[in-house]
């Protein structure tokens, strides 16, 4: 199981990459921070359920209120489990069968 997710967004939707080391995580991250079409929000851990922002989103978070934070890191958290379980609970991709048509 990949224990970090890199959390990011597209087309106003939240997806992640899954990252056996946080090194990967860290590389992930970066590689994304360059990507125009994709917003990285941070890495999740899933061992120790914590999450660290991508540095401006840092900013903002340390800026913040701690009532603030506190709702920002819960639901940022809430989403990352939320994308893992989803993508555990699919069958892999070699089972998916293609819809049948009848014309």
């Amino acid at each position: 199981m990949k224990r970090y997710s890199v959390l990011y967004l597209l087309q106003e939707q939240y997806h992640h990459i899954g990252c056996t080391s946080y090194a990967q995580a860290r590389t992930v991250l970066q590689t994304l921070l360059q990507d125009s079409r994709r917003t990285p929000v941070g890495i999740y851990d899933a061992k120790t359920e914590l999450f660290e922002w991508e540095p401006g989103g840092q900013q903002a978070y340390n800026q913040a209120s701690i009532e603030e934070q506190s709702r920002q890191a819960e639901q940022v958290i809430t989403i990352a489990q939320a994308i893992r379980c989803r993508k555990a609970n699919l069958p892999p991709v070699h089972e998916v069968q293609r819809p049948v048509v009848y014309a």
